[in-house]
């Protein structure tokens, strides 16, 4: 509230108009500053009309994008930083995806379209809260609870049905909400409907929370999760996947949701890539997703060095590190007893990036070539052959010795 490009903003939007409110905050910037977490996106409600909002911010000098004008949105920039300006609205007509909107001056009245309660906060920037729905009481309790009808709210956006659950994940405590999961299980059948982005969207989200496992089982247990990932039939792996992400030091994202996605999920390369497809998954994450579902690139913790260093090698930091932490979680969640020995030998195999550089093959095709051999595939052939030999030799070989390798290859055909 306070930040000089928020100052700015606000500024701009009175712009000496003395009518109370002109604009408030809204939405999660003051639901996260009430939880004490970070804030994001700061969003901002008005009065005024889209026209109006892009006069004001720009007779001050802030840059306006017109990123939703038939829905009132207006982003303003002010110091590079981006802040949604949207008009006060009211709907006409869903259709379970969109909305028609109309134009209000109702506070009250666009409180009631949104979400849920903990969502239609609102706030002044000295930080007076204005609640019109009783949010702020269900953030103190941590209940998520949808603004008015349940069924209504879901009916008019069906994505809203997975947004229950990864919000419940994020911010609520048990038991959830009885109304809302209620009309979450008559509608769960809605949730084909939904594009494969946006279900990918919040299934990442719900990942990401502290404890997305439990969100999970309920999701399972109230046929949701049966509609959006029939192929999570691993969740306890996950749970432990999440135990493990806090016991290793040194982990970039503790919360990667595709590695959480992964443990989750009981398929074969087939049908990750068929998850892929439905959930429109980049292509890095497509090949991420199904190298870390293939059993047969399982780690056996028993493995000497000279295995564990062969494999990392193979395989890259990234996913040594991604399958270290999958593999972990899978003897976990089959019952394998961890005592310390266990948990310390599973630490240092995720450490050993960090111990042990991977070398660079010395060799390369224009070696091959040098020694008569025609361009095509025994070039590849030739190459994979020694780099099999200084592999199985723990990597000592130099480039001389691999080249007298790679030429005794050559001479035995």
């Amino acid at each position: 509230m306070t930040a000089p490009e928020t100052v700015a903003v606000m500024k701009a939007l009175h712009a000496g108009d003395q009518s109370d409110p002109v604009a408030l905050f809204v939405g999660g910037c003051v639901r996260d500053t009430l939880l004490g977490r970070a804030v994001g996106d700061v969003d901002i409600a008005t009065v005024l009309a889209p026209e109006e909002v892009s006069k004001r911010l720009q007779d001050a000098g802030l840059k306006v994008v017109p990123t939703g004008l038939a829905h009132g949105t207006v982003t303003a920039i002010s110091g590079g930083i981006p802040f949604e300006v949207t008009t006060l609205r009211v709907d006409v007509d869903t259709d379970g995806r969109r909305a028609t909107v109309a134009f209000t001056d109702d506070w009250a009245a666009d409180a009631q379209r949104r979400d849920f309660t903990v969502n239609a906060l609102f706030a002044d920037s000295a930080g007076a809260i204005f609640d019109p729905v009783g949010g702020l009481d269900d953030l103190h309790a941590r209940r998520v609870r949808f603004v008015g009808n349940a069924e209504q709210r879901i009916r008019e956006d069906v994505l809203r049905l997975l947004r229950f659950f990864r919000f419940y994940a994020q911010f609520g405590a048990a038991p959830p909400d009885r109304d809302a999961i209620a009309a979450c299980a008559k509608l769960a059948d809605l949730l084909p409907t939904l594009s494969g982005e946006r279900v990918a969207t919040e299934l990442f989200k719900l990942l990401s929370a502290a404890d997305p496992a439990t969100t999970m089982i309920l999701m399972s247990a109230n046929g949701v999760l049966q509609h959006v990932l029939p192929e999570a039939k691993e969740i306890d792996r996950l749970a432990a996947l999440v135990t493990v992400d806090g016991a290793v030091d040194g982990i970039v994202d503790r919360a990667d949701p595709l590695r959480r996605l992964a443990a989750g999920l009981k398929v074969d390369s087939a049908g990750a890539d068929a998850l892929a497809d439905r959930l429109r998954l980049s292509n890095a994450d497509r090949v991420r997703l199904r190298t870390l579902v293939e059993t047969d690139r399982r780690l056996d913790r028993a493995m000497g060095v000279q295995t564990a260093r062969a494999t990392l090698y193979r395989l890259g930091t990234d996913v040594w590190r991604d399958r270290v932490l999958i593999d972990w979680a899978e003897e976990i969640s089959v019952g394998v007893p961890q005592d310390r020995h266990t948990t310390d030998v599973w630490r240092a195999l995720y450490a050993l990036p960090d111990q042990w550089e991977l070398p660079a093959f010395p060799l390369q095709g224009n070696d091959v070539l040098a020694l008569g051999v025609a361009a095509g595939p025994a070039v590849g052939r030739l190459l994979g052959q020694v780099e099999q030999w200084w592999i199985d030799g723990d990597f000592t070989a130099d480039r001389q010795a691999c080249l007298r390798q790679l030429s005794d290859a050559v001479d035995a055909g």
